[in-house]
């Protein structure tokens, strides 16, 4: 008896780019193998071009092996060598595919004892780091290290990252990036001098350290055997997302390209928005002066957006003085102009977003999820959170916590707690901790007794009691808690009765140099603080504005306006968090001057020019509708109302033919 089994194994693939690409993807894939920048628009389809660039390579014969392929995830590398095997058949395991870290250390696992490391060297995660740091810090005594503003050890962590990552001496990234650390300078750079000879000794290396000893490999002349290896290793260099990558990234990437003279480039120049963690402008502006022979191709249709949508970001973009210059035609139908709606305030601002989401999703039976609203800063988000909730409109956060549940907010927050309930235990321990000196077990201890659970304070003022432990206390707690004592004073005085004064007194005496010490964006956080002391004084005192946050976060909206799947969520992020990403519908708030582009964006034409890739970011993050909403009325921190003039990057907008249609908004009471 015979017996057919129908097999389910797919046929040998067959690699057909011109069946499966348009010609401009084509051109790409074909070109010599030799320095290529691929300036690839939004939603052009890059990665598909890229997978087919690698597969030709394969296809032509060359061995996985000595293809190198840098992504920014290695969920991305796994995906398009998955997909290599898919469109050649040919298993790629082989292939050096994945983060520049990931590719660093399996360099390092071979080579490095040639740059002092015995090859069963440990990784610090973050956290290890930051501990290692800290150990550093306390062996030199706290009374050299006891000047307020030296650095806690995760922003001092970053900084030295940040040098390594920029290829620029440690005094330079303090003097530009943390300005206020420079008187402590001598001490910072002694204790990363220190932090480096303790990984040294105990074989230990951090995340930074995998990038910098595989450049070292490269260059340092004691390893030219090795470098002659390495560079020796591999026929092709192709690297994703280049507008990202920093100075270090690009060196490793021309550096690992040198021999082989094949390195395949793709980014877009125009969506290069993260200058603030280190990427490198420059390596995707400057690469036809570091490759004078290569040649430079472009992708230009868009997949993604309607001619509408596009129409504005390439006007936008043109602006830009230092760029490749392209323009994105779509593929997509006509569609909606978009949208420009001058509102009251932000709480009209506030109340359109939430009544657009819900005709959309209950008119036209669209998903909460495939609607977002994007924003410059999280603390923009402000008004919307507040009025989402009470609309009981679920949302996610992709730009991190709620803006009331991150710590910075609570740990201001705090202060108003302890002050309007001194019973509150929780809210003095939070804020105790806050100060230098001041250990868990003292904080515990001087909660207990500050909310009145000990019989023999309970008489006294808080101010007292704290004032009563700094005499007893020693070291930095002496005087932190001496200062939190004249603080406390200070916030029980008439004038600072109202949350929003009461807030801004905290961070003027105290949190401004809590946040420079603790963390790395600081200046952001800092913003928040300013926000959040401008809407508290909206309320009618300390009471109503605390109750209003309890309620806040106590609503649970989840489960009251349903979507299609239980996680159906409106998206809210920021415009850093939003790129790669698509919905198709998006809403900009807060698109005014001072906010988008930022105050600080406004100081130099580069930082301006930055500002409006990001605008573009968020404008071809759209598919199908684009609103862009702004405030005319803003209450100022101080004095009466101001007008809120539109973002420059709409004014300039402004002019025949027209990219977008402005929206009336006439009120009607319900």
């Amino acid at each position: 008896m015979k017996y057919v089994l129908k097999t389910s194994k797919p046929s040998r693939p067959r690699f057909d780019p011109g069946r499966d690409l348009n010609p401009q993807q084509r051109a790409v894939v074909e070109a010599p193998a030799a320095p290529l920048l691929v300036i690839a628009g939004a939603g052009s389809g890059k990665t598909r071009t890229l997978i087919y660039r690698v597969a030709r390579f394969v296809q032509e014969g060359c061995p996985p092996d000595r293809i190198l392929l840098c992504t920014f995830t290695n969920r991305a590398a796994r995906e398009m060598v998955s997909r290599v095997e898919a469109t050649v058949g040919i298993d790629m395991a082989s292939a050096s595919a994945g983060t520049f870290h990931h590719i660093g250390h399996k360099l390092l696992r071979r080579y490095g004892e040639h740059v002092g490391l015995g090859l069963d060297f440990g990784i610090l995660d973050p956290e290890d780091a930051r501990t290692l740091l800290s150990s550093v810090i306390a062996e030199q005594g706290l009374e050299k290290l006891s000047a307020r503003r030296f650095p806690q050890p995760k922003v001092l962590a970053s900084m030295i990252g940040l040098s390594g990552s920029t290829l620029t001496p440690l005094a330079e990234v303090i003097a530009e990036r943390a300005p206020k650390l420079v008187p402590q300078l001598p001490a910072i750079e002694d204790t990363a001098r220190r932090y480096a000879d303790r990984k040294r000794q105990n074989n230990l290396v951090d995340f930074d350290d995998l990038l910098t000893l595989w450049r070292r490999l490269l260059v340092d002349p004691r390893c030219s055997e090795v470098a002659d290896v390495l560079q020796g290793s591999y026929d092709h260099v192709l690297v994703d997302e280049y507008q990202d990558v920093t100075a270090l990234q690009g060196s490793l990437c021309d550096l690992m390209a040198r021999r082989c003279g094949s390195i395949t480039a793709v980014g877009d120049d125009a969506q290069s928005i993260y200058g603030f963690r280190g990427a490198d402008f420059e390596q995707i502006a400057g690469f036809e002066h570091r490759h004078p022979s290569g040649q430079i191709l472009k992708l230009t249709t868009n997949y993604r957006s309607t001619p509408e949508i596009l129409e504005l970001a390439n006007r936008s973009i043109a602006f830009n003085r230092r760029q490749h210059f392209k323009e994105l035609n779509a593929v997509k139908k006509n569609g909606m102009v978009p949208a420009l709606i001058p509102l009251r305030d932000v709480y009209q601002q506030a109340e359109f977003v939430a009544q657009r989401v819900l005709e959309l999703h209950h008119e036209q039976q669209l998903p909460l999820r495939k609607m977002a609203v994007l924003y410059r800063n999280h603390a923009h988000s402000l008004e919307l959170q507040v009025e989402l909730t009470r609309r009981q409109i679920p949302y996610s956060i992709r730009s991190g916590v709620k803006f009331f549940e991150q710590a910075h907010i609570k740990d201001v927050v705090a202060y108003l707690r302890a002050r309007e309930n001194p019973r509150d235990e929780l809210a003095w321990l939070r804020l105790l901790r806050q100060w230098p000196g001041v250990g868990v077990q003292t904080a515990e201890t001087l909660a207990q007794k500050l909310a009145g659970h000990d019989p023999d304070t309970a008489k006294q003022t808080a101010a007292e009691i704290l004032l009563g432990h700094a005499q007893t206390a020693r070291g930095r707690a002496k005087q932190a808690l001496s200062r939190l004592s004249t603080l406390w004073n200070t916030l029980h005085e008439p004038e600072q009765r109202s949350p929003g004064a009461a807030i801004k007194q905290v961070v003027e005496e105290h949190y401004r140099e809590y946040a420079e010490r603790s963390f790395t964006n600081a200046d952001a956080r800092k913003e928040d603080l300013e926000h959040l002391a401008e809407y508290a004084d909206r309320f009618g005192g300390p009471e109503a504005f605390l109750s209003e946050l309890a309620l806040v976060q106590g609503i649970e909206a989840e489960n009251v306006v349903s979507g299609e799947e239980p996680d159906d969520k409106l998206v809210l992020t920021t415009v850093h968090q939003a790129k790669g990403l698509e919905w198709p519908i998006c809403f900009m708030i807060w698109m005014a001057q001072g906010r988008f582009p930022s105050a600080v964006a406004l100081r130099s034409p580069t930082e301006t020019e930055e500002e409006r890739r990001l605008f573009y970011v968020a404008a071809t993050r759209a598919m199908a509708e684009l609103y862009m909403l702004y405030p005319t009325i803003e209450e100022a921190k101080d004095g009466p109302s101001r007008m809120m003039r539109p973002s420059k990057f709409l004014v300039e907008l402004d002019r025949s033919p027209r990219v977008f249609e402005r929206w009336q908004i006439l009120e009607e009471p319900v």
